[in-house]
């Protein structure tokens, strides 16, 4: 397995961990208080990975981590919740597996990357996957909860290509900017939830290894990893691989839950798979200039994007997880010869002058 593959394995991790939640929230945590169960399972991993890390934002840091943690954290959580309690039948999940259309969308806009084939191919079947997996005939399509359940994809994409864009600080690690969007995401559910659900419930012995679980390994753990992803692979490529956190949700369902898995599930399962599979693959590399000859330029290409086929291109740019200095975008590639080969006699020499800047393509 190639360094792109373990990269992308290690970011599905995260949505797999968050497919968890539905089964440790139905099964271990009190009930009727999602808001709360939001708050502590955000900000304790966020406190706990701040005191490990000992780093806090500088400058303007503190204004992007709170808009991060906001985007991601803070908005998102309460939206989610609010759709998953007015949209019966998954179809909050539908919406979210809508994200990697939006993704691409933003990242045009903000990153100025175009994703490849495979990238957009992989983000219209994901959704189609998702929906035949947990979407229900007669779901409910209650206005407010669709408003919530895009309002949520749009914070988390959002969120996703920002983190993309600004990347974070030089010499600030993964999980040190990770605690500062933690902290302050869970910082603004709490008077929210206070004000909503009143105070907390005492929790007994099993709503302690819920909080446990999802605040060391579906937050604290998820969430390092998710913004690891986010600075070493394209955004696309990361965003149609949370299809896993619905997919995670309906298999522990069957497999825990009893709950039933039919014909349609299973294709759709297939399908969602294969589109992630899909897009991990190198997009449609740029139209390599042609010599009289028909041969292509020998000429090779420097630089790359934010959106690059290359993982490792992406890490050598900027580390744009939660927090590695300003975004990388589209450099421009420029074709050089080595100073040291002298022109064949049978081939005029070319002139440096001459030579053109191209663009390298970015899945």
């Amino acid at each position: 397995m190639n360094r792109r593959w373990t990269d992308a394995a290690l970011t599905a991790a995260a949505p797999t961990a968050w497919g968890t939640t539905y089964l440790v929230t139905t099964e271990l945590l009190p009930a009727d208080r999602p808001l709360w169960c939001g708050a502590l399972r955000a900000l304790p991993a966020g406190l706990l990975l701040l005191a490990l890390t000992r780093r806090r934002p500088r400058g303007v840091w503190w204004w992007r981590s709170a808009l991060l943690g906001a985007l991601n954290i803070g908005a998102f959580f309460p939206l989610l919740f609010l759709a998953a309690y007015r949209l019966p039948g998954g179809t909050a999940a539908v919406l979210g597996a809508a994200q990697p259309l939006l993704v691409a969308a933003l990242g045009v806009v903000a990153l100025g990357t175009r994703p490849g084939r495979p990238a957009l191919l992989a983000a219209l079947a994901a959704p189609l996957g998702v929906t035949l997996v947990v979407l229900r005939p007669g779901a409910a399509l209650d206005p407010l909860g669709i408003t919530a359940g895009l309002a949520a994809t749009a914070a988390m994409a959002a969120g996703l290509v920002l983190t993309r864009r600004w990347g974070r600080p030089a010499g600030v690690g993964t999980l040190a900017a990770t605690s500062w969007q933690l902290v302050a995401g869970g910082l603004m559910i709490v008077p929210l939830a206070a004000a909503v659900e009143g105070a907390p419930a005492a929790p007994d012995r099993p709503a302690l290894l819920g909080y446990a679980w999802l605040g060391l390994v579906g937050t604290a753990g998820a969430y390092a990893l998710w913004f690891r992803g986010v600075a070493l692979l394209p955004v696309t490529r990361v965003s149609v691989l949370g299809a896993l956190s619905p997919l995670t949700a309906a298999a522990l369902g069957w497999l825990v839950l009893d709950q039933a898995l039919g014909p349609v599930q299973l294709a759709g399962f297939a399908v969602a798979v294969a589109a992630m599979v899909v897009g991990q693959l190198p997009g449609q590399p740029a139209s390599r200039r042609r010599q009289p000859g028909g041969r292509p330029s020998r000429s090779t290409h420097s630089g790359s994007a934010p959106g690059d086929n290359s993982a490792a291109a992406a890490r050598g740019s900027t580390n744009r997880c939660a927090a590695a200095g300003p975004a990388a975008y589209d450099s421009s590639s420029i074709q050089r010869t080595s100073s040291t080969v002298q022109p064949s006699p049978a081939r005029p020499a070319i002139s440096r002058t001459s030579r053109r800047p191209t663009r390298v393509s970015s899945s």
